[in-house]
């Protein structure tokens, strides 16, 4: 009899491990099955040159999604991200530009000053927002919508009413560029690896083969994910933003600093936006208030999409980023295909939301179980 029940048991079983791991593994399947998709139907999509031009256009996603995946682990969101963006890269561009034109200052450390002062800012919208929600208990939807339109005016006032903030010198403006559109390794047709540079004396046919191996944008955005990735799963403080998240009373009751934490949370988050702005610029040579606008929502998607839970307590750094690689490449194979871009936003519309069919499925059968 017991055999029986075991065998009657054993098809139900294996069916849920079967949809367990679909439901973990469901954006890792979403991207291997878009990269064949795409490199079937797609011409020239499978190529070293497309692949870079997808990772180089996917770290703001990325940086801005990182730092949301710890405020909405948190049970909170932060729609001020994108704009915070855009006024680091103000601040960044106008402190280059103000300190360049000082006689005798050091180039070198005008960029070095302007950096610091893009990051030191973006802190204070996350500072404002954490402060609101933790003491004032403003709901963070609304602390962080008011703090949008501030954050808005104050970098478009800064820039006078103008779309960019630029007219950088020619000895800064080919720094920036050297690094936001450099690699550290190249892959020149007929001329193999080089570091650093590229090949010198090519010819114009030549520079349109040279295929960028590590682009820098791309190694700065690796570095935050492995250090915030680390901060989120391996130290007390990632175990105290996951605890946030599944309940704010029962972390209080266990003597964690729920309000100081949910600020640091905040200010973290702001940050990893600031990193975005000061990448802009570098790759733009150029401050815009509206630099990270359009990557906002994409943010949230990223979030979404890599199974971060909108009800907080559960998600990944890594999720994160295998969402903004999917938005990405979604955005890129459309556009080899000849489809409308506007499409694109159609197509992560439905990916979102089978995001969240998928992660309440998984809840799902992770309740049964139980």
């Amino acid at each position: 009899m017991a055999t029986t029940t075991l065998t009657r048991q054993a098809p139900g079983a294996a069916r849920n491990s079967v949809l367990n791991f679909v439901a973990r593994s469901w954006s890792y399947l979403f991207l291997l099955g878009m990269v064949l998709f795409f490199s079937i139907f797609g011409q020239g999509f499978f190529s070293v040159r497309n692949f870079s031009s997808v990772l180089v256009t996917s770290t703001l996603v990325t940086l801005i999604g990182i730092g949301q995946t710890f405020v909405i682990i948190t049970a909170g969101i932060d729609l001020s991200l994108g704009w915070t963006v855009g006024l680091a890269s103000v601040i960044c561009a106008r402190l280059m530009r103000a300190l360049v034109n000082v006689n005798g200052f050091d180039p070198t450390l005008a960029i070095l000053f302007g950096v610091g002062g893009g990051l030191l800012v973006s802190l204070i919208p996350g500072l404002i927002n954490g402060l609101l929600i933790a003491r004032v208990k403003v709901p963070p939807f609304i602390a962080t919508l008011g703090m949008f339109g501030i954050v808005r005016g104050v970098a478009f006032l800064l820039t006078d009413g103008q779309n960019v903030v630029g007219n950088l010198p020619s000895n800064i403006r080919s720094t920036l560029s050297g690094i936001g559109n450099g690699s550290l390794v190249y892959y020149t047709p007929g001329y193999g690896i080089s570091l650093f540079n590229e090949p010198a004396g090519l010819a114009p046919d030549q520079l349109r083969g040279v295929q960028l191996l590590a682009p820098y944008p791309v190694l700065v955005t690796i570095v935050v994910i492995l250090i915030f990735g680390f901060v989120l799963t391996r130290t007390q403080f990632g175990r105290h933003t996951y605890a946030i998240g599944g309940s704010q009373e029962a972390s209080i009751r266990a003597g964690i600093d729920v309000r100081g934490h949910l600020i640091r949370i905040y200010m973290l988050s702001a940050f990893c936006a600031g990193i975005a702005g000061v990448l802009h610029v570098f790759r733009y040579t150029a401050g815009a208030p509206q630099a990270g606008e359009a990557q906002l929502l994409d943010s949230v998607a990223a979030v979404v999409i890599g199974g971060t839970s909108l009800f907080g307590g559960a998600g990944r750094v890594r999720g994160t980023v295998i969402g903004a690689l999917i938005i990405g490449l979604l955005s890129t194979g459309l556009i080899i295909l000849n489809v409308d871009s506007l499409w694109q936003f159609v197509v992560v519309g439905i990916v979102i939301i089978i995001a969240v069919l998928v992660n309440q499925a998984q809840a799902f059968l992770e309740r049964r179980k139980a």
